[in-house]
């Protein structure tokens, strides 16, 4: 699993039929504090993540283990949103 921030959305008309209907968001991987330190991926999102949520996502085959993935032609999904971080005993992260 990766943490990642939602940085944007795209918007596709033409698509696999199985990815029809699904919301597909531009995601930063981040450091354990929530900070950016990757590079802009794409993920089909299953939890109704939106813009500055900061995310926990799955990519490879793991990506398509959720009951809305399987069998699709997915590389990451987001499968959970968080709600705070604690490192070493801190909370570095807190949803406002």
């Amino acid at each position: 699993m990766l943490i990642a921030k939602v940085i944007g959305t795209t918007v596709s008309t033409i698509k696999d039929e199985k990815l029809v209907g699904r919301k597909l968001l531009i995601l930063r991987q981040t450091d354990e504090k929530g900070e950016p330190s990757g590079k802009p991926y794409v993920a089909v999102d299953t939890v109704d993540a939106g813009v500055g949520d900061l995310v926990l996502t799955a990519a490879g085959s793991s990506a398509r283990q959720t009951n809305i993935t399987k069998d699709t032609p997915v590389d990451s999904v987001i499968m959970s949103i968080i709600d705070s971080l604690e490192v070493d005993g801190k909370i570095v992260f807190r949803k406002s």
